[in-house]
């Protein structure tokens, strides 16, 4: 998605250890346009599936998955990072490490819904090693509902993670694949 591509170029940074900050735009402060073009481009690519959930990661994800939600017309649902008093009965949950943070989470989402009816589009802001996307399709499959495909923001196609997702049979779409990054610049895998 090209402007995707010309916003990481213009604002976003790299950093150390493979980390891109894109916090002015993407997963900090939104740029809510951009979102919504995002949201299109999704819906692009998975309008022939038949969502019916959108299902997502706290915190990052939960933008992304609305605006996609939006175009479907269906419900964003987002995996917990902690049990709160709030979520009550039965809960789908796997444990996730996070590539920033490097903490491991048990995330959950409610039996309430989740189930064998669904048919569920995973959407995050970012595609490294793929543990976010593991955990979340492992809730999936504890649910017993259709995953239809993952939709992705960023994917550092540099890293395993959608490598590993694809050989699974998994259907991923990426919106920008990042081959390389450094301090002399980011380069884009053509699409």
């Amino acid at each position: 998605m090209k402007l995707l591509e010309d916003r990481i170029l213009r604002d976003g940074v790299v950093k150390g250890g493979n980390i891109l900050k894109v916090d002015s735009f993407l997963n900090h402060q939104i740029d809510v346009r951009l979102y919504d073009e995002i949201g299109k481009e999704l819906y692009r690519l998975f309008k022939d599936e038949p969502v019916t959930k959108v299902l997502t990661i706290e915190s990052s994800g939960i933008g992304l998955a609305v605006a996609a939600a939006r175009e479907f017309d269906v419900p964003a649902l987002f995996a917990k990072k902690n049990r709160t008093k709030n979520i009550d009965g039965e809960v789908y949950s796997s444990a996730v490490e996070s590539f920033t943070t490097g903490i491991t989470y048990t995330i959950i989402v409610s039996k309430h819904f989740l189930g064998p009816q669904d048919h569920v589009l995973i959407v995050d802001d970012f595609l490294a090693n793929g543990n976010a996307l593991l955990g979340l399709i492992e809730i999936v499959e504890q649910s017993h509902a259709k995953l239809v495909g993952c939709g992705i923001a960023i994917e550092k196609g540099f890293q395993s993670g959608g490598k590993m997702i694809r050989e699974k049979g998994i259907r991923v779409e990426s919106l920008a694949i990042i081959d390389k990054m450094d301090e002399n610049g980011i380069v884009f895998r053509p699409q």
